[in-house]
């Protein structure tokens, strides 16, 4: 099973420039995406939703759950 990008085309930096608000990636994980394992790949999906909710719940602070 191929895990797709989570890109929607709507790229827009968080505050700190870290995070992307279209696909709630870092920019290091965009800048990978093609380089990562299936698994990690999946690994980064599993970790958009807490991102979302958290920017949700804080939009204007720092990018909650960001490495």
């Amino acid at each position: 099973m191929t895990v797709e990008s989570p890109c929607i085309r709507t790229c827009t930096l968080d505050a700190e420039g870290r995070l992307c608000l279209g696909c709630f990636r870092t920019l290091d994980e965009i800048m990978a995406w093609t380089q990562l394992s299936e698994a990690e790949r999946a690994g980064v999906i599993a970790r958009l939703s807490a991102r979302r909710s958290a920017h949700a719940a804080n939009p204007r602070g720092p990018a909650a759950g960001v490495p």
